[in-house]
């Protein structure tokens, strides 16, 4: 069952729905804080203001295998994000807004039509910036049938604040652990204080969910699934990265080491970022992995580089 049936049946997702409302006028869903009146048309730096924007959604087979299922994962691809990365592969959805203004009863068909897909989960790639919307919108789709338990796909720059509104209403947490280094991510992202804000979000996810659960046909049930993209030179900061999910989350943590990096948007005009992974530098990250006490991953990694995989950035 998914988790949030419970809080609907005891009107507590109306709660929730209401609080995350409440925190638009003066925007601080996530950590930029920006003050924003986006229910007034204003937007900061996720330029999103009071609809959400979706880019696509439908079944996606090219996600973690876990989510994937026979049907594929229900993916809703939301535009905009909260962060500017460099070497984003996406960036006409993430950074330029491309799709179209979605109100709460259309991002709620959206759900229902993922589910009558017979898509295993509903998948919110790039939810931080649009959490009272989505919200509005699963207590419209629960009020009409949705059961999926529900994917929180994000870049890992989450508000703790706003990640406590969806306790209880998330069932995996799939974040993004891009940097260990503080000016590393304010040069390639454009955000402060990466680090600790991503390391807090994730203690924080897994509080709630716990070490990934997976049923007896491999389709996630409920848990935490880290994302780790291997960047050139080291600047992903991998060796930091293993280290504080086997010692300070678990070292039963479900983590894709991703290897499919590749110079995008912007990245020539950073030093460092203008080729791809090497074969021995992800190597060197499923080392570093294994070392740190981590085994599991998304697939079998020793047979080599993995395939394409969508990643924000």
């Amino acid at each position: 069952m998914a988790a949030y049936l419970g809080l609907w049946g005891r009107g507590e997702l109306k709660k929730r729905v209401e609080a995350a409302a409440s925190a638009l006028p003066r925007c601080s869903v996530c950590p930029h804080r920006c003050g924003v009146d986006r229910l007034a048309g204003e937007a900061g730096k996720c330029r999103t203001a009071g609809q959400a924007i979706v880019s696509s959604y439908g079944p996606h087979f090219g996600e973690e295998a876990p989510l994937v299922g026979r049907r594929g994962s229900g993916t809703i691809f939301f535009a905009n994000c909260n962060l500017r990365c460099a070497f984003c592969q996406n960036y006409s959805i993430s950074q330029l807004g491309e799709g179209e203004r979605v109100s709460k009863e259309q991002l709620a068909h959206i759900m229902l039509s993922l589910q009558a897909r017979s898509c295993p989960n509903v998948n919110l790639v790039s939810p931080t910036h649009v959490v009272p919307q989505i919200l509005e919108a699963l207590e419209l789709a629960v009020e009409s049938g949705l059961r999926l338990p529900l994917v929180y796909n994000s870049g890992g720059y989450d508000s703790v604040e706003t990640l406590r509104l969806l306790d209880g209403v998330v069932d995996i947490y799939m974040p993004d652990m891009k940097y260990s280094d503080e000016e590393t991510a304010r040069k390639l992202s454009g955000i402060e204080n990466y680090p600790a804000i991503n390391r807090a979000a994730i203690k924080a996810m897994h509080r709630q969910v716990g070490d990934l659960d997976i049923d007896e046909e491999g389709v996630a049930r409920r848990g935490l699934l880290v994302r780790h993209l291997v960047l050139p030179n080291g600047l992903a900061g991998t060796r930091e990265v293993v280290k504080f999910l086997a010692n300070e989350i678990s070292p039963h943590t479900y983590i894709n080491i991703m290897a499919q990096y590749y110079p995008c948007h912007n990245a020539f005009q950073v030093p460092g970022l203008a080729r791809p992974v090497s074969p021995e530098e992800y190597r060197d990250a499923l080392l570093l992995a294994r070392g740190a006490g981590l085994s599991r991953f998304d697939r079998d990694l020793s047979a080599g580089v993995l395939g394409p995989r969508f990643h924000r950035g």
